[in-house]
């Protein structure tokens, strides 16, 4: 079959190079409105060709969309005369608010997927092999998915060497953001309190191991970043308040020198790694 991705940054590089490193696709062709991205994608050789718009859809099987997830939505009208053969795949951090938008014309067409897996990095030039071998890819709602688009997304994913979870939209925007955006929320956060009380030589002295750890997805898409917040914003706004009721706890502990309370919670924490 042949594969027409659209935004060939991180994600959708990535998924260019696994889909040719297996051979799944007969063709990979891509879409870039930007020159300057078109070129670096043409330098890279991330795909056998670049494409307009109206061609990419007319000449791919499976069109994947790694665009941010604002974009995502933008894209609707453009897609809807695609074939009823066409299977459409977004690789979105969010899913309930794409899939309630999803033009009834193309719901059919339209899998919901979210590969766990990324870097802190954007553009074609941030594409890497093996970005996707062995990690997690979240497919939502594929009652909603015509057999041939849903089978197609499944064997895609498998191939590149993924595990599948299956979840319906509105539980995965939940989780995706325990695990994801309340993390990220964080990490910005972080970088912005070192950035406003220390002097850049202090930061490039004293920065360690913990803190280059914790701040280095600051260094991730505002743009991107910024629409995934707002399109999850409720449970984002639900997991901030109980990160900040856990920080008030720590401060209380310490306030106190209540320190046997403060290793017990610790203790706590140290038990996630059990799961993980």
């Amino acid at each position: 079959m042949n594969i027409g991705i659209i935004g060939l940054g991180l994600m959708g590089g990535s998924i260019a190079k696994a889909v040719k490193k297996y051979t799944i696709a007969k063709n990979v062709y891509g879409y870039a409105r930007n020159e300057q991205t078109a070129k670096e994608i043409e330098e890279l050789n991330l795909v056998d060709k670049l494409m307009s718009l109206d061609e990419l859809k007319k000449n791919s099987d499976v069109i994947i969309l790694a665009i941010p997830v604002d974009s995502i939505i933008s894209m609707f009208d453009d897609l809807k005369d695609v074939s009823q053969t066409t299977t459409i795949m977004d690789l979105g951090s969010t899913k309930e608010f794409i899939v309630k938008n999803i033009p009834t014309e193309i719901r059919k067409n339209f899998v919901a997927a979210h590969p766990m897996t990324g870097t802190e990095k954007f553009g074609p030039k941030a594409a890497i092999d093996g970005l996707y071998e062995g990690k997690t890819v979240v497919l939502c709602d594929l009652e909603e998915n015509d057999d041939i688009h849903k089978e197609r997304a499944i064997k895609i994913f498998q191939d590149i060497g993924m595990r599948l979870v299956f979840m319906k939209s509105k539980d995965h925007d939940i989780h995706a953001c325990y695990m994801s955006h309340l993390p990220h929320a964080i990490s910005f956060s972080l970088a912005n309190t070192v950035m406003n009380h220390e002097d850049p030589r202090s930061i490039i002295a004293l920065a360690a191991g913990g803190f280059k750890d914790m701040s280095r997805i600051a260094k991730s898409s505002p743009a991107m970043w910024t629409d995934i917040f707002k399109q999850n914003r409720k449970n984002l706004l639900d997991s901030i308040d109980l990160f900040e009721t856990h920080m008030q706890k720590v401060r209380d502990m310490v306030e106190k020198e209540d320190y046997e309370a403060l290793d017990l919670w610790m203790k706590k924490a140290n038990s996630l790694h059990e799961i993980l």
